[in-house]
C-alpha cells in the first residue's frame, strides 16, 4: 500500500549488520527480500526489495567506528528539513549522533537519541521518498504483503518525555491515548487509520539492563511458520507467537542478532 507521509512519520528503515552476506541470506530465504548493493559512492549501502519495491536497507558495521552496541535496525522519520529537526532535537534534550548528512541526491539523512536515549534516524526526501511498499494494521487486521514494513514501536523507560520529544521534535501533533494504567501505557502515531506505529511505556516489560528501542514489525501471512523458519535460518525466536488485540505477534532476532518482530492475523 502507497501511504503519502506526514512530517514525524516513519518512512524506512536500515539494519547495521556485522556480517552483510549472512543478513542478505536470513532475509531472502525469510521474506523473498532481493537485494541491490550500492557502488562505493554509496558505501556498498545495500537495499533490499519485496516484489521489486524497495522495503528496507542494510548497511556493514565498520570495525573502526567503536560502536559497543550490537547490530540492530535502525527507523527513520520523515523531515522536511533535518537540519532544523535535529536542532530542535539538541534543544529538547536529545543528542545528535550523526549530523545531517545529504545522500548524492536522494536525500538527507541524520541519526539522534531522543530523550530516553533511543536511537532514531531523521529522513529529508529528495529523489527517494522511502518505502515503495508496506502494510497496515488496523483493529488488528494485518493488511499487505508478508516482508513489508507494517508498523513501528518505540519502547522506552521515558513514556511522557518521549511523547513530548517527537511531538516538539517531529510535529506528532495526531496521536491517540490506547491506554494508560500502570499496567499498560500505549499511544499510536495518527489518531485515525491507518496508523503507522505507537510508542509503550516499556517500565514492567523490558527485562533489567535491556535498553529502549525502536522496533520494525514485518508483515507475516503466517507468523507461528515464520517464526520457526528464522529460527532454522539461524535467527532465534525472543518471544513467541501470541495473539493480542492487535493481531498476533512474534519477537525475533536475525542471523547476527539484530532485534524485529513480525505480526499478521489472529489464527
Amino acid at each position: 500500500m502507497t501511504i503519502t507521509p506526514k512530517p514525524g512519520d516513519p518512512v524506512w528503515a536500515d539494519l547495521y549488520t556485522a556480517d552483510l552476506d549472512r543478513s542478505i541470506a536470513f532475509y531472502g530465504e525469510l521474506f523473498g527480500w532481493t537485494a541491490d548493493r550500492g557502488g562505493p559512492e554509496f558505501g556498498g549501502y545495500t537495499t533490499f526489495s519485496k516484489d521489486g519495491s524497495a522495503v528496507a536497507g542494510a548497511m556493514s558495521r565498520q570495525e573502526d567506528a567503536g560502536d559497543p552496541y550490537p547490530d540492530r535496525w535502525t527507523v527513520y522519520l520523515s523531515s522536511t528539513d533535518a537540519a532544523a529537526t535535529t536542532a530542535k532535537a539538541s534543544e529538547a534534550g536529545g543528542q545528535v549522533f550523526l549530523p545531517p548528512m545529504a545522500v548524492a541526491d536522494i536525500g538527507t539523512m541524520a541519526v539522534l537519541a531522543d530523550v530516553g536515549g533511543v536511537g532514531v534516524g531523521v529522513w529529508q526526501a529528495d529523489t527517494f521518498g522511502g518505502f515503495q511498499a508496506r502494510g497496515t494494521v488496523a483493529d488488528g487486521t494485518w493488511s499487505g504483503h508478508a516482508g513489508v514494513p507494517s508498523w513501528f514501536e518505540l519502547m522506552t523507560r521515558a513514556y511522557e518525555p518521549s511523547l513530548t520529544f517527537y511531538r516538539d521534535v517531529f510535529g506528532w501533533d495526531d496521536t491517540f491515548t490506547v491506554a494508560d494504567s500502570d499496567e499498560f501505557r500505549y499511544t499510536t502515531l495518527h489518531a485515525t487509520s491507518p496508523m503507522l506505529g505507537g510508542v509503550m511505556d516499556a517500565n514492567g516489560h523490558l527485562p533489567e539492563g535491556v535498553p529502549g528501542a525502536w522496533t520494525v514489525y514485518f508483515g507475516a501471512e503466517d507468523v507461528d511458520t515464520t517464526a520457526a523458519r528464522a529460527a532454522e535460518l539461524g535467527g532465534a525466536i525472543v518471544f513467541e507467537p501470541m495473539d493480542t488485540p492487535y493481531g498476533r505477534l512474534a519477537g525475533l532476532t536475525d542471523a547476527t542478532g539484530a532485534h524485529f518482530s513480525i505480526g499478521g492475523n489472529k489464527r
